[in-house]
C-alpha cells in the first residue's frame, strides 16, 4: 500500500508514526497481542498481513497501535487485528487508524467482528450490528469419533476446489480464492458430497494455540456437523477453537462435545452485504479475515 506516514505527537510530545504495515513489524504486533492475550502466534501474523494490507503506529521503532484490512474482490472485505497499546489509549489512535483502513477500503462493503471496547467507534462510523459470533474451544475428547460418512464426507482432493470455491461465494457474497488457496496450502480441507456434488466444505490448521476448525461452509446444520466430526476426528487429544454465529444453532452441540464458549463478538457491517445462498457459513477461519 503507497500512503505517506502520518506524524502525531502524543501526550508526552513524543512523536508518532502511522505508516503501512510491513514485515518488520510482525515481532512488535505480536508483542501487542501477547500483551492483551490474544492467542496469535507471529506466525498467525505473518499469514494474515500476507493475505491483507495494514497499518501500524510506531514511536523510535516501538509499536504501539496496528489495524489490517483484507479486501475481497472490488466490492468486499474485512477489518480487525486493531490493537492499540494501553500506554497510549485514550488520544484518538484507535480512530485514526480506523479512517486510515476505511479510507484504503475505499466504497466496498466492510464486514467485522467487533469486541465490547470498540463497538462505539464502529457505531460512530455508520457500521450496523447483523449478528453475533461465539467462540468455542476446548480439548477434543481423546474418545472422539466421527460418524461413519465416507459417501458423504470425503478428503478433498485438487479437482474439488473450483467447486469449493462456488460453495463460499454462495455462502459469503465474497471472492475469496487467495484466501481459499491458502488455507488449503497449510491445513487440511474435507469436502461434503451431495449427488455426488460438492456442497460444503471445511478446513482445519494450526492456529494460536493449537488448531482452527474453519472455514465450515455447508447448506444446513446437519451438513456442518458432519463436516466438523470429520475434522475433530483427526485432532482427538488437541485444543481446537470455532468460531460460529449464534443463528447456525451449533453452539450448544459445541459446547456439549466439549468445546466450550468462552467469548463473543458483535458481527457489524458498514454497507449493504451482497446476496447468499443456499450454502451457508457456519465457522470462520477466524474473526479478522472471516
Amino acid at each position: 500500500m503507497e500512503t505517506a506516514a502520518i506524524q502525531n505527537r502524543d501526550q508526552a510530545g513524543d512523536e508518532v508514526a502511522m505508516v503501512p504495515f510491513s514485515a518488520r513489524h510482525l515481532p512488535g504486533a505480536h508483542k501487542l497481542s501477547l500483551d492483551l492475550r490474544w492467542p496469535y502466534r507471529l506466525d498467525d501474523w505473518a499469514f494474515a498481513i500476507e493475505l491483507g494490507q495494514g497499518f501500524v503506529l510506531e514511536r523510535q521503532g516501538e509499536v504501539l497501535g496496528t489495524a489490517a484490512w483484507f479486501p475481497y474482490g472490488d466490492t468486499c472485505a474485512t477489518i480487525g487485528m486493531i490493537i492499540v497499546a494501553d500506554a497510549v489509549q485514550g488520544r484518538g489512535y484507535g480512530a485514526r487508524l480506523m479512517d486510515a483502513l476505511l479510507a484504503a477500503a475505499g466504497p466496498r462493503t466492510i464486514l467485522l467482528n467487533a469486541t465490547p471496547e470498540g463497538q462505539a467507534l464502529y457505531l460512530r462510523r455508520g457500521f450496523r450490528p447483523v449478528g453475533t459470533i461465539h467462540q468455542h474451544q476446548g480439548i477434543v475428547p481423546a474418545t472422539f469419533e466421527a460418524a461413519s460418512t465416507a459417501d458423504i464426507v470425503r478428503p478433498m482432493v485438487p479437482e474439488d476446489f473450483d467447486a469449493m470455491l462456488r460453495r463460499d461465494r454462495e455462502a459469503t457474497g465474497f471472492e475469496r480464492r487467495p484466501l481459499l488457496e491458502r488455507l488449503l496450502d497449510v491445513g487440511e480441507a474435507d469436502v461434503l458430497l451431495r449427488d455426488g456434488e460438492v456442497a460444503g466444505y471445511a478446513v482445519s490448521r494450526v492456529w494460536g494455540r493449537g488448531h482452527v476448525v474453519g472455514p465450515v461452509v455447508a447448506p444446513t446444520p446437519q451438513d456442518a456437523r458432519l463436516l466438523i466430526e470429520a475434522a475433530l476426528s483427526r485432532l482427538q487429544g488437541r485444543f481446537v477453537r470455532i468460531d460460529t454465529d449464534v443463528e447456525t444453532g451449533l453452539s450448544p452441540w459445541l459446547a456439549e462435545i466439549g468445546l466450550l464458549q468462552v467469548s463473543d463478538a458483535l458481527v457489524m457491517v458498514l454497507g449493504q452485504m451482497p446476496p447468499t445462498g443456499p450454502a451457508r457459513v457456519f465457522a470462520l477461519s477466524n474473526q479478522s479475515l472471516n
